[in-house]
């Protein structure tokens, strides 16, 4: 079966689309066949960016609009590369995540999609786990289990940092904290969108007593399952994307600096904990955006010097994780199976999310 992930993250840097096939032998493998990065340009930046500021009627004008914009260029993807899928999985660009209050919000109507190009479409993975008493999120870690378990975790540098692990048998999972959404928010104010190779953050000198406030914010001493959204952020963020008193190249040192020790921090007691195997190797896998910036990567390398082996797959795998999770996701759901674990969100029980348009 061929299906096409589509992935908008939390960093507003654009969509991924990656078309990707599954086979069913003893395992469930899989080959990225073809795959495409659009840039949002400045008006869409700005519309996904806004959509946390307006009302129902304004955000269900967006949901049509933008659905309408993904199924254009998944039906252009197809038709210049003369490819041909037969399912769509979208996660659609989250606007609102607001689990402990029942609420999350991804737009990018899925109908549209389903019109547009005339596949079915699966979208919508959120909403059931949060009405299930879950997190909502991560949903990845499915894909961490069933394609990556080789690894003692998966580590997605997103816009915020998130990993998944296996515990006593059980995967496991949540976000840590901010990583690009952050890093990037910085750069704007170098006229950046982000900080290439991590060169400006490099060139920064440390602010102790931001380090130590930023340290201290309470999400960090939660145990999971824990998400994070964009409300959160900016309750704890925009003083410091907003600081006039030192220099943006030292604001980005900082929050480097930040994002790495929470994600060591992290990952260090995930690895002392009771249910951990011991022996084996703990190896983390690393996708997402944020592998690109050598310097975060140096200081978390730094850091777990003597724990961790930190691994960075071919470019493919980098970009496209994500949009290749979401493939699965709704490969699984048009199966009829579990896409989404309990031990992961929370919820009351493992359950196949999402919701199907344009299915006969």
């Amino acid at each position: 079966m061929k299906v096409i992930g589509l992935m908008s993250g939390t960093s507003l840097d654009g969509l991924d689309m990656a078309l990707v096939e599954f086979k069913e032998t003893e395992k469930l493998n899989f080959k990225i066949q073809a795959s495409h990065h659009i840039a949002y340009d400045e008006n869409w930046s700005r519309k996904l960016a806004n959509a946390f500021y307006q009302n129902d009627d304004e955000l269900k004008a967006l949901d049509r609009i933008y659905g309408e914009w993904l199924g254009i260029q998944v039906r252009d993807f197809l038709a210049q590369n003369g490819l041909h899928a037969d399912l769509i999985g979208s996660h659609g660009h989250t606007v609102f995540h607001r689990p402990n209050e029942g609420l999350t919000l991804q737009i990018g109507s899925g109908k549209q999609v389903a019109e547009i190009t005339g596949i079915p479409v699966v979208c919508n993975f959120r909403q059931q786990d949060v009405a299930l008493g879950g997190q909502g999120a991560p949903l990845v870690p499915i894909g961490d289990a069933t394609l990556f378990s080789d690894y003692a975790f998966c580590l997605n540098l997103g816009g915020f940092s998130n990993a998944s692990w296996d515990h006593a048998g059980e995967r496991r999972a949540c976000d840590i904290g901010p990583c690009n959404m952050l890093l990037n928010g910085l750069s704007q104010r170098l006229g950046l969108k982000y900080d290439p190779e991590g060169q400006h953050s490099r060139n920064g000198k440390l602010i102790p007593e931001l380090l130590e406030e930023c340290n201290q914010i309470a999400f960090y001493k939660e145990s999971p399952p824990k998400s994070l959204g964009r409300e959160w952020f900016l309750n704890n963020f925009k003083n410091v994307l907003s600081n006039q008193n030192h220099t943006t190249e030292d604001l980005l040192r900082t929050a480097v600096e930040h994002a790495a020790v929470q994600i060591d921090q992290f990952l260090k007691s995930i690895v002392k904990s009771p249910g951990m195997d011991q022996n084996k190797s703990a190896s983390v896998f690393c996708t997402g955006g944020g592998t690109y910036h050598n310097f975060l990567m140096d200081r978390l390398k730094c850091l777990g010097l003597e724990t961790f082996d930190y691994i960075i797959p071919a470019k493919e795998l980098v970009d496209n994780k994500e949009a290749l999770v979401f493939a699965l996701l709704a490969f699984l759901k048009w199966k009829g199976r579990i896409n989404v674990l309990k031990t992961v969100t929370g919820a009351s029980r493992d359950h196949s999310s999402g919701e199907v348009w344009g299915r006969d």
